[in-house]
């Protein structure tokens, strides 16, 4: 990858996109799916659309297995220096019987996001028990993704 010298001029965000769905599984794939089109858009090269595709989708299995949420709310939001991935839930613990994917599968998905990305981590909302977990992704030195 080359890159460019810096210009000196800073941009907090050079893009952001947001999208709302229900917390059911079925809406991983669709949260991957708008996800992926989005960064299409964007310009982004496909490895950072496989990796930030797959951060979605372990960022929007876990806030819907895991938490009792009816929605959840997935930003992208691209930087001069990285891309962020975050997930809002609306907190609460999930039922056991409906949404456990099983001792073998949990703690997997985080393990993933840690290895995938240069930071990540979670906070409240300050709303009850909802929370944001986020994951950041380095890229080009101030040229989009």
């Amino acid at each position: 990858m080359t890159q460019r010298p810096r210009t000196g001029v800073t941009r907090p965000d050079i893009r952001r996109f947001a999208f709302e769905l229900p917390a059911r599984t079925e809406s991983v794939s669709r949260a991957r799916r708008l996800a992926e089109e989005r960064l299409i858009l964007w310009g982004c090269d496909p490895e950072i659309r496989d990796t930030v595709t797959l951060i979605v989708s372990e960022l929007v299995t876990n806030a819907v297995v895991h938490t009792a949420s009816g929605h959840v709310v997935c930003e992208l939001r691209e930087g001069e220096e990285q891309l962020r991935i975050a997930v809002r839930d609306e907190g609460g613990a999930g039922d056991p019987l409906i949404r456990d994917c099983g001792e073998d599968e949990r703690g997997r998905g985080l393990l993933l996001v840690d290895g995938l990305c240069t930071a990540w981590g979670a906070d409240r909302t300050g709303h009850g028990t909802a929370r944001v977990v986020w994951a950041e992704l380095a890229h080009g030195m101030g040229e989009p993704c």
